[in-house]
């Protein structure tokens, strides 16, 4: 039985994030159902330059990803698509990951309003007891922003909040390189092998060395 992680990216700023992600899941091999908000839509059309349309969404996710996607197991389901598989419990989903997750997809999560696939996909995860891995890119924040992370965290979410460590590269670490650390904190939150970063030896500078 095909057993995806669902990804759904929201409109925060930070497309390359999911991109990552996105690349990781498909490197290990996994299958992928994919949400794209249509807030999100414009944040990768103004990051990138790029567009996601429903109709291209293969074609335009290929564009972003600068993959071949010809033997990936990849399956998208428009956000306004509220009979969509993700959105029933009884979708054998693994699990999900929000990535980045804005303040208002993290509000929506937290009180179960189902706005969109995306929330209603999330709860439906956390509901069933899957692995679900929120990633907020927003700084600084308000405390409605901390308490509606709270109550994700108390259902049973990782909140892993896009916060890139530098031992790996140190100082002159790359943009792709701390993007890169970020997604592959979110793949071990999933529990899915990968070769993103340089993990801390408990030697000084051993990984630059």
């Amino acid at each position: 039985m095909r057993r995806p992680w669902v990804v759904g990216v929201s409109g925060a700023s930070g497309t390359p994030y999911p991109a990552a992600v996105l690349g990781g899941l498909l490197d290990a091999r996994a299958p992928v159902d994919l949400v794209v908000s249509r807030a999100a839509r414009l944040t990768i059309l103004d990051e990138t330059g790029r567009p996601f349309r429903d109709a291209h969404w293969r074609e335009d996710l290929s564009g972003w990803l600068e993959r071949d996607l010809a033997d990936a197991d990849v399956r998208y389901w428009p956000a306004g698509d509220l009979a969509a598989g993700p959105s029933s419990g009884s979708y054998p989903a693994r699990g999900m990951v929000v990535v980045p997750a804005s303040t208002a997809a993290c509000a929506g999560i937290a009180i179960g309003l189902s706005k969109d696939l995306l929330q209603r996909a999330a709860e439906v995860n956390l509901k069933e007891r899957r692995p679900v891995v929120v990633v907020p890119r927003e700084t600084p924040v308000t405390r409605s922003h901390l308490e509606h992370l709270i109550a994700l965290h108390d259902a049973g979410a990782v909140v892993l909040p896009a916060s890139p460590g530098f031992y790996g590269a140190g100082a002159s670490a790359s943009a792709r390189q701390l993007v890169d650390f970020v997604a592959g904190k979110v793949l071990d939150a999933l529990g899915v092998p990968h070769s993103l970063f340089q993990r801390w030896s408990g030697e000084l500078g051993a990984a630059r060395g």
